[in-house]
């Protein structure tokens, strides 16, 4: 576990087999070290498996490949496997089936899942019979002496600093109930600077003792010392390991109410579960046991009582009875079952095939809020306008000719559409050293690194991309608030910071207008328009200026108060624009920014030369060109603008500078796949670094909500118990 003290130099005893250097994926919301070279992941496990007289061989996490899976498939001995993985997502496990999982998994002679979780995961993807058999603690090494009481509350984490793992949650409810409770915040698994991004006050820090990774005996003193360990956890989980020590040690829980944890803790009586990501009722339970110090040392007798479940004498006993059971399985006889077997066309357990079933989640149900509708009706208006979209450039490209479009897309030049792809990333790199001197102007005291603001900047690039609406930009500044810290206050700057760049864009706007006049002598009524549209952005650039001089707060009503609360959000944003302030940045700011627009130019005049209408157009063309599709794009009404595109293109090139409407009609459709391929290249792998979907854009927000305590815990109400499962 990664939580756990560093690694050590060690001598190799004798009974271990060395599988070789692995390597670090993430998977789950988590990390995970597997041997993924040939030699230690399939050829060593074969090996290992045929070198002894084994009676039986013990396979974990068979779910991951290489060595469980080689060393199931390389065994002459029955295999037991153990699952420990929660997993609800479908694209992993059909990749894995694809691959031969079930196959694979049916020449387990015994299947083993560490909680009914774990066991969901066996049964809704790959099929099979499991027997649930928890993970063991030892109890005998756990502190045995009675719990030491204490002044104030004594609350502890014990988790790496993953987002899944619930550590902002906590922090978030932590901040609002040292106001009201005297308690302090011990931390293990993480360091000081992964708390500190998620600190709204430094001076909070002064309760909260970060310990980073630690020995096990002093992770036993530490679960030993505290009045409460909180589990935040907002899902992924299979099984609270550690959840188990605590109660070894006669500690309560609080956990969140998600599978994995359902199945250790019996709310209310050794822990309490609480819905995940809901900082609110975890700040009020944790005030609420801190009232009630006769029912919290009532959970940790009882706590004591539940870990003798996990006992390991008990655990290896039910092991030992699998053990027995696999060995005693009848072996196959003739041929065709021995082929059978070795191809994993029927269960080596000798048991009925079982294919997997679809099961509902055991995760909670979300919250009913009253808002289906709309979530159904912005999902209906999403397909209507990705339908609009291709309906657009589909009639277009039967009006013009679908042959001639073809035409001129495949006698295009491919080496210069790759130049145009390479100089459109090089600009997103650009712009994004442009938003890190803004940034970096705007929050001086946070600690703004390249790498997030870039990561971040792809992934609002993407979303821009794939997405109808500016979506991409609060999604970029809501990926870097996360990364640091503060969220609450940092991202209304930080969407302050976007409205610096969108004067820097005008500027680069009235650049290419002053390229396309000096250029060429055209400008058609379809031009002029396009210019009247382009200040929409500046009359949004002058609200933000001019609106918190003109909702200052008069009166008491409701309006005064929601005047009053979008003026200091607009105070937020306007800090966003203190780079013009300072000469230093806002000149790297506004040279990277426009920086990365003149390389897009370039990019557009490459594609030009690449379908061969250098002739008719040059340079004025490609300003045109651009200075269009993102003038467009300020409201776009379909996804990726996808259409709108296509037009505002022929416009300009065919109107404009007198090119055939299916050459113009292909460079669109070429310019938008360069772009779209370009953010899904640099976009996509920061998705994977920020460890997000989609949905999980949205989640990140959770942190951001206040959390607000009476000085007086209430009761625990009927909606409270009812909202938190019991196990």
């Amino acid at each position: 576990m990664l939580h756990r003290a560093a690694a050590e130099k060690r001598e190799m005893p004798d009974y271990l087999t060395p599988l070789g250097r692995t390597a670090s994926f993430g998977a789950n919301g988590s990390v995970a070290n597997l041997a993924p070279f040939p030699y230690g992941g399939v050829v060593m496990p074969r090996h290992a498996v045929r070198a002894s007289a084994f009676d039986v061989i013990h396979v974990h996490e068979p779910l991951v490949p290489l060595v469980g899976w080689n060393a199931t498939l390389g065994s002459r001995t029955p295999v037991v496997g153990t699952f420990h993985t929660y997993s609800t997502k479908p694209l992993p496990n059909h990749i894995g089936n694809a691959l031969g999982a079930r196959r694979v998994f049916n020449r387990l002679s015994a299947r083993i899942a560490v909680s009914e979780a774990a066991a969901w995961t066996g049964r809704r993807w790959f099929g099979g019979e499991y027997t649930i058999i928890p993970n063991g603690v030892d109890v005998d090494a756990a502190p045995g002496a009675p719990a030491t009481s204490h002044d104030r509350l004594e609350i502890l984490f014990v988790g790496r600093p993953d987002e899944r793992k619930g550590l902002p949650i906590l922090l978030t409810a932590f901040s609002a109930l040292v106001e009201h409770v005297p308690c302090r915040l011990t931390v293990i698994g993480a360091e000081r600077e992964d708390v500190l991004r998620y600190v709204a006050d430094p001076e909070l820090m002064q309760w909260i003792d970060v310990r980073g990774r630690v020995s096990g005996e002093s992770l036993w003193t530490a679960l030993h010392e505290a009045d409460v360990l909180c589990a935040p956890s907002l899902s992924g989980e299979s099984f609270g390991m550690v959840l188990t020590e605590a109660f070894a040690v006669g500690t309560p829980v609080i956990a969140s109410a998600i599978a994995g944890y359902s199945d250790v803790v019996s709310d209310g009586v050794d822990g309490i579960l609480v819905p995940p990501a809901d900082p609110q009722r975890l700040a009020e339970e944790l005030q609420r046991i801190h009232h009630e110090p006769e029912r919290l040392a009532a959970m940790g007798v009882a706590a004591r009582r539940s870990a003798q479940r996990y006992a390991w004498p008990r655990v290896a006993d039910q092991v030992a009875t699998v053990y027995e059971r696999a060995v005693e399985i009848p072996r196959p006889v003739t041929s065709g079952e021995r082929f059978a077997h070795w191809a994993g066309f029927r269960p080596a357990s000798g048991e009925p095939k079982r294919p997997a079933q679809r099961l509902p989640s055991l995760d909670p149900a979300p919250v009913q809020d009253g808002k289906r509708g709309r979530r159904v009706a912005r999902r209906a208006g999403l397909a209507v306008a990705g339908i609009l979209g291709i309906g657009l450039s589909l009639l277009a490209a039967q009006k013009i000719g679908v042959d001639k479009v073809v035409e001129s897309i495949v006698r295009s030049d491919l080496t210069l559409v790759l130049v145009a792809c390479a100089l459109m990333a090089i600009s997103l790199f650009f712009r994004a050293a442009s938003w890190y001197w803004i940034a970096r102007a705007a929050l001086p005291n946070r600690p703004i690194r390249r790498r997030d603001v870039t990561s971040a900047t792809m992934v609002g690039v993407l979303m821009s991309a794939t997405l109808p609406a500016r979506l991409g930009e609060p999604a970029r500044a809501l990926t870097l608030a996360r990364r640091t810290g503060r969220m609450r206050e940092t991202f209304p700057v930080l969407l302050g910071t976007l409205v610096s760049q969108t004067m820097l864009n005008l500027v680069a706007l009235v650049l290419l207008g002053v390229i396309i006049v000096s250029t060429t002598p055209l400008f058609h009524s379809g031009t002029k328009q396009l210019f009247l549209f382009s200040l929409v952005p500046l009359l949004i650039l002058m609200v933000v200026l001019a609106a918190p001089l003109l909702m200052r707060r008069n009166g008491d009503g409701r309006l005064a108060r929601i005047g009053a609360a979008v003026n200091r959000a607009l105070i937020q944003v306007r800090a966003g624009l203190a780079v013009f302030r300072d000469p230093r940045r806002g000149a790297a700011a506004a040279a990277a920014q426009l920086g990365a627009w003149a390389i897009q130019l370039a990019a557009c005049w490459a594609l030009l030369y690449a379908l061969g209408l250098d002739g008719k157009a040059g340079i004025g063309a490609a300003a045109a060109v651009l200075f269009a599709v993102n003038v467009t794009a300020v409201v776009p009404a379909t996804p990726s603008n996808i259409g709108v595109f296509q037009l505002a293109v022929i416009s300009v090139l065919h109107t404009g500078f007198g090119v055939g409407t299916a050459d113009a009609l292909a460079y669109g459709v070429i310019l938008q796949g360069v772009e779209i391929a370009t953010a899904a290249a640099l976009g996509l792998p920061a998705l994977v670094r920020e460890g997000l979907t989609w949905s999980d854009l949205r989640v990140q927000a959770l942190k951001t909500a206040p959390v607000h305590l009476e000085s007086e815990p209430r009761a625990r109400s009927q909606a409270n118990r009812e909202g938190a499962p019991t196990s």
